[in-house]
C-alpha cells in the first residue's frame, strides 16, 4: 500500500483520544494528520489529499458532517467514518446520506474503527474477527435502546424543538430532557 492509499485524516477534539487513536494507526503503517476543529481540517483537506478520513461528529458544539462535501469533492473514492459518542439513528442516516460510509459509536478501539471504515473498500481487506466467523452477529436493540432511538428520530422531525418532541410522545417535557441529558445505551 503507497503512502497516499495510507493517508487518513482525523478530526477529534479529544487530544488524548486522537493522540492514542493516531500512535495506533502509525503502527499499522498509516500516515495520520490530525485536526482538533472543524478550522484545522478544512485547512488539512485544502492542503492533501487523503484516502481516508474518521470524523468526530460533534466537535466542541459544531458538527463535523459539514466537512464530507469538501472531503468527497477532492477525492470521490475517499472512506469517510463517523464516530460520536451521542450514536441515534437520525444522525447516522443523516451522515450517510452526506455521503459518509460509516458510522461508529465510541468507545471504540483501533481495530473497530479500522473494521468499520475499511468495510467494503476493494483497496483494503478487513481482518476476520478470531471468532472464525466472518459475518458479524446482529444482536437485537434492547427497549431502552429502542427507546433512546425513537426519541431521536422525533427529536430530528421536530428540528430539535424538545417542546414539540414531547408533545408529539405524549411525555413531560422535563421528562425528556433528563433522557436527553443521559448517555445512550449502547445495545
Amino acid at each position: 500500500m503507497s503512502s497516499e492509499e495510507a493517508r487518513i485524516l482525523l478530526v477529534e477534539d479529544d487530544e488524548v483520544f486522537a493522540r492514542v487513536i493516531a500512535r495506533a494507526l502509525k503502527h499499522r503503517e498509516y500516515v495520520v494528520d490530525h485536526a482538533a476543529g472543524l478550522q484545522g481540517a478544512v485547512q488539512a483537506i485544502a492542503s492533501s489529499e487523503y484516502a481516508y478520513a474518521i470524523l468526530d461528529l460533534n466537535l466542541g458544539g459544531e458538527t463535523s458532517l459539514s466537512l464530507i462535501a469538501p472531503l468527497k469533492e477532492k477525492n470521490p473514492d475517499i472512506r469517510i467514518l463517523i464516530l460520536t459518542g451521542y450514536a441515534s439513528i437520525a444522525t447516522a442516516v443523516e451522515a450517510i446520506k452526506l455521503g459518509a460510509d460509516n458510522y461508529l459509536a465510541k468507545p471504540a478501539d483501533t481495530d473497530e474503527i479500522l473494521s468499520a471504515l475499511l468495510v467494503g473498500d476493494a483497496r483494503e481487506k478487513p481482518q476476520p474477527a478470531e471468532t472464525g466467523s466472518a459475518e458479524p452477529v446482529m444482536e437485537p436493540m434492547s427497549v431502552r435502546r429502542l427507546e433512546w432511538e425513537h426519541i431521536q428520530k422525533v427529536l430530528k422531525e421536530n428540528d430539535g424543538n424538545i417542546s414539540a418532541t414531547a408533545r408529539q410522545l405524549k411525555m413531560h417535557r422535563r421528562t425528556l430532557q433528563r433522557k436527553l441529558q443521559k448517555r445512550p445505551v449502547a445495545k
